[in-house]
């Protein structure tokens, strides 16, 4: 691992995040299996950004499933928060992910009739906070990703980059243990991939969570604090 981990300010500094031993994904295609993933093992610290790439078809969307949980290994385990995601009923899983894991996708996925505060407010009201309480704590987190002016407009009305923070602040807004990011630049131009590359920056130095970011961009994984290569389902440094 290495040496130069950028660390926040936190108690949970040091702590392992993410966790996942032996895990393998093999899909059935006719007659043959087709194994996707082999037996990758992956620590993640908090306040730690790991890059994840590879060509397409390497298994990288497959990772990402199997880390947020919103898919089973065929065998090996996966850790969030100190806690085996195996673990759960799906009932149960659906809110440990709501409380420990936020996902940021390349196409922003906010719903288009409600405002920057309501879609980021809506992780808060899914796990039953009220919309008053849930919408204070949203205005916090869209502020902190420079979307306090913008928070009333709808997706329609925001910049692809503005879209971006506003997808940022859904996943960030329940304090997180892992943000998991699937090309969270691959669908802005340069300058807005540049600040949202700043942004990440400023939330890896102030928040204790665990981020792992899928990527073809070389900026954004040199960005990151260790970039790992996915090759034909074998995981290695980069």
């Amino acid at each position: 691992m290495s040496d130069d981990v950028m660390t926040p300010a936190s108690p949970s500094v040091g702590k392992v995040m993410l966790e996942c031993r032996g895990l393998t994904r093999v899909y059935r295609e006719g007659p043959q299996d087709l194994t996707v993933l082999h037996e990758l093992d992956l620590e993640v610290l908090a306040g730690e950004r790991v890059a994840v790439v590879g060509s397409s078809g390497s298994g990288k969307t497959t990772l990402l499933n199997l880390l947020g949980g919103l898919d089973s290994p065929s065998a090996g385990e996966v850790k969030v928060a100190g806690e085996s995601l195996a673990q759960f009923k799906e009932a149960a899983l659906g809110k440990f992910r709501n409380r420990h894991i936020g996902f940021v996708y390349q196409f922003h996925h906010l719903l288009a009739e409600l405002t920057a505060l309501e879609n980021a407010a809506l992780p808060l009201i899914i796990r039953g906070q009220t919309r008053q309480q849930a919408q204070a704590r949203a205005r916090e987190i869209l502020a902190r990703v420079g979307m306090a002016e913008r928070a009333e407009h709808k997706p329609g009305e925001l910049s692809g980059g503005e879209r971006q923070r506003v997808a940022i602040a859904r996943a960030l807004i329940t304090d997180p243990s892992l943000v998991l990011m699937d090309e969270p630049t691959g669908n802005l131009d340069q300058t807005t991939a540049a600040s949202i590359l700043s942004l990440m920056d400023e939330l890896a130095r102030t928040t204790a969570c665990a981020f792992v970011v899928v990527t073809h961009d070389p900026a954004l994984a040199a960005h990151q604090d260790r970039v790992l290569r996915l090759d034909a389902g074998r995981l290695s440094a980069a």
